[in-house]
């Protein structure tokens, strides 16, 4: 039955347009500007989504140093192993200084040699948030003239704010997963692992075209809002919560449905139905200039004031009511208490007020949205009902 299902899929990719070099010179002259404002001489970005945004360079995190070092001024340089130049070569497409480093070398002096090239013989360097802390010890103990202070201020208002070539690879990817959503929903089946949901959502993904997954849970399970480690399978009555995604040029899906297999009793239609309002009263607070606390704050109301919580208590809401999404499942901003952030045009986040209740279910319904001039806009349309997943 799964190969007749998945033989009806065919790939979702084959129009999509990639991040073009001029979108990527701009992304780093906007973070020059910002770097200018903050006092900031140069930033830092080992391989992971930073380096991706800026440079294109997509490559694996690893022990081996590879990274960039972008100047407020000058041109930007490449650190690898050097039996790794031809393969780094091959993917650059901004720049053309690459330093290399043999087995028995320190990375670090290379790094120390960029900042040295390009006339920092003091200054401040910006360290991407997600450098891990063995080389930015290590770079630091090579140039201990240098000051090394936080990059947010740089890549945070950079990456935050997304571009409408950015927002159409973040369509495909959510449409793309809700596809195969769709596939693995007619899957189901009394007595079926959560193991074997997913595998089957893998399966449905790279028929799609791409790489990705569904996680379930099941019964009980589904009030873990990252799922239990107890396995289940599936038997009439239960909740199934699943939380899905993929990726279409590194940027991310991330939607969840909770139905029911079989039919919903009344608690668990009602708890159902007040999810799907603190959802709804999370998008029509997403306005622009609103800050950030405030769209939590609305979908928290809805869940407080039918008697749940308060605040971040269980039964309840027990976390924030959504994240930035992009390059990144999880990136700035969120959608929590504290943060003053007002939404601009640009802004993606995830919708997903959860309602948990232990020993006994937990719903999430999770919409990704994007802020535009006129308010908040969804990439994937909410559950009409606890019968119909998608619309």
């Amino acid at each position: 039955m799964l190969e007749e299902k998945l033989a009806g899929l065919k790939p979702m990719t084959e129009d999509i347009s990639p991040i073009t070099v001029e979108e990527r010179r701009g992304r780093i002259e906007k973070a020059r500007d910002l770097m200018v404002q903050n006092d900031i001489d140069a930033l830092y970005l080992e391989a992971g989504s930073g380096l991706f945004y800026f440079t294109g360079v997509k490559w694996e995190r690893s022990e081996r140093m590879t990274a960039a070092v972008v100047p407020a001024k000058g041109d930007i340089a490449y650190v690898c192993p050097g039996f790794e130049e031809a393969r780094l070569r091959e993917m650059i497409i901004l720049g053309d200084d690459v330093r290399t480093w043999e087995e028995e070398e320190d990375p670090y002096a290379q790094v120390a040699g960029m900042f040295s090239d390009r006339g920092l013989a003091s200054g401040k360097v910006g360290i991407e948030e997600s450098v891990r802390f063995f080389l930015f010890d290590g770079i630091r103990k090579a140039a201990p003239h240098l000051e090394f202070v936080s990059a947010d201020p740089v890549t945070i208002p950079c990456r935050a704010i997304k571009s409408p070539a950015e927002i159409t690879l973040m369509q495909r990817a959510m449409d793309i997963t809700v596809e195969a959503y769709k596939a693995c929903l007619a899957l189901l089946r009394e007595g079926m692992s959560q193991e074997e949901f997913r595998a089957n959502s893998v399966a449905a993904h790279r028929a799609l075209g791409v790489e990705g997954s569904i996680s379930c849970q099941f019964g009980e399970g589904t009030a873990f809002p990252h799922g239990s480690k107890e396995l289940a399978y599936l038997k009439e009555g239960d909740v199934v919560l699943m939380d899905g995604y993929c990726t279409v040029e590194g940027y991310h899906s991330d939607i969840s449905r909770t139905i029911v297999f079989g039919e919903p009793t009344r608690r668990q239609r009602d708890v159902w139905d007040l999810e799907k309002e603190a959802q709804a009263a999370a998008f029509a607070a997403a306005q622009v200039g609103v800050p950030c606390e405030e769209v939590d704050a609305a979908a928290r109301k809805v869940i407080t004031d039918a008697g749940f919580g308060p605040d971040y208590r269980v039964p309840g809401l027990p976390h924030r009511t959504g994240h930035g999404i992009g390059l990144d499942i999880h990136e700035w901003y969120h959608l929590v208490r504290g943060n003053k952030t007002p939404l601009a045009p640009g802004m993606c986040f995830s919708n997903e007020p959860m309602i948990v209740i232990y020993g006994e279910f937990g719903v999430r319904l999770e919409d990704c949205m994007y802020i535009t001039e006129d308010g908040p806009r969804y990439f994937t349309q909410p559950s009409p009902s606890i019968e119909q997943p998608f619309a």
